[in-house]
C-alpha cells in the first residue's frame, strides 16, 4: 500500500508524516538483550534511528540520541527511552563538524562512563536528475555527515569500547545498487558498508565487532523531505514485497548486532530490503 504524495523542507519531521512511521512505539517487546549497556544513536530522533533507540531501551541499555535539529521529535524518541526505565541524553548538533562528532562521545562516557554500542545512522541525501545540480557543497556536506562522522565518532568512541562492544553503520540497499539521483549519496552509503568491514578485520582482535545494516526503501522523514511529491507517492512499491518498510522491522537486526546473540557476527553487511537482493 502506497503512502500519498507529501513534502516536507529538509530535514524532515516524523510528526507530520501521513500516515505516521512506525517505529515500535507499540510494539517491540524487549527481553532484556541489552541490560546495562550504553548505546550512541545518531539521527535517534526518527525513523530507523527512533525504533533502534526504542528497542535498545526496552532491552536494557541507556541511549544518547544525537540529532541535528528535530526537537519534537527527538524529545518523542527520549520520553519512549525513558518510558522503558532507561537514560536517555539529547545531543542536537551537526555531525558533519568533527569536533562536534568528538563532543558526543565525550557527553556519552560523561553520563555513562562507556560506550558499549556505536550506530552511525545519521545521514544526508538529496534527490538530483543531473549532476550539474549538484554543488560542490552538498557534495561535500553528504560525505561529512555520512561517512566522515561514522569516522570521527568511532575513532573517538574506541577508547571507551571494550571486549564485547559494537559498531553498526547504517548502509543501503544503494551501497551497491546505487540510484543515480541519489549519487553522493549512494556513493558514501558504500562506503560506510566498507569502512565496517574494515573496522571488523582492525578491531577484532580487540574483541570489538563491527557491522552495517543495507536498508531498502523504509518509511522515514528523509523520504518526503528529500524526493518530489510522485517518488515519495510510488516510494517502496518497486520491492517484491511491494511496499516500503517500516522502521520498526529493522530495529531487531541492530539490537542482534549489538548483542551477545550476534558475538560471532562481525564483517558483516545484513541486507532488510524487502527481497531486492544485494552484492
Amino acid at each position: 500500500m502506497n503512502q500519498p504524495a507529501q513534502q516536507q523542507d529538509t530535514p524532515g519531521v516524523q510528526g507530520e508524516m501521513t500516515p505516521k512511521p512506525d517505529c515500535g512505539e507499540e510494539s517491540y517487546r524487549g527481553t532484556g538483550k541489552l541490560t546495562g549497556k550504553a548505546a550512541i544513536i545518531t539521527g535517534g530522533d526518527s525513523g530507523i534511528g527512533r525504533a533502534v533507540a526504542i528497542a535498545f531501551a526496552r532491552e536494557g541499555a541507556d541511549v544518547l540520541i544525537s540529532y541535528l535539529s528535530e526537537d519534537e521529535d527527538a524529545q518523542d524518541t527520549a520520553r519512549y527511552v525513558e518510558q522503558a526505565g532507561r537514560k536517555a541524553v539529547l545531543v542536537p548538533g551537526d555531525l558533519s563538524k568533527a569536533e562536534h562528532c568528538r563532543a558526543i562521545v565525550d557527553r556519552a562516557v560523561q553520563e555513562f562512563g562507556k560506550v558499549d554500542i556505536l550506530v552511525n545512522n545519521a545521514a544526508y541525501q538529496m534527490n538530483h536528475e543531473s549532476l550539474d545540480e549538484i554543488s560542490d557543497d552538498e557534495w561535500e556536506y553528504t560525505f561529512a555527515t555520512n561517512i566522515h562522522a561514522y569516522f570521527w565518532l568511532v575513532k573517538a568512541a574506541l577508547p571507551h569500547m571494550s571486549p564485547g562492544s559494537s559498531i553498526i553503520g547504517s548502509s543501503s540497499v544503494n551501497s551497491d545498487m546505487p540510484s543515480p539521483t541519489l549519487a553522493p549519496y549512494a556513493a558514501t552509503k558504500a562506503a560506510i558498508a566498507n569502512f565496517s568491514a574494515s573496522l571488523a578485520q582492525l578491531l577484532g582482535e580487540r574483541g570489538i565487532r563491527a557491522n552495517s545494516v543495507a536498508p531498502g526503501p523504509v518509511w522515514t522523514p528523509l523520504i518526503p523531505a528529500t524526493m518530489p511529491e510522485e517518488k515519495v507517492e510510488s516510494f517502496g512499491g518497486q520491492v517484491p514485497l511491494g511496499r516500503a518498510g517500516q522502521p520498526a522491522e529493522l530495529a531487531p537486526v541492530y539490537v542482534l548486532l549489538a548483542s551477545d546473540d550476534g558475538s560471532y557476527i562481525s564483517g558483516a553487511r545484513v541486507a532488510v530490503t524487502g527481497g531486492n537482493p544485494i552484492l
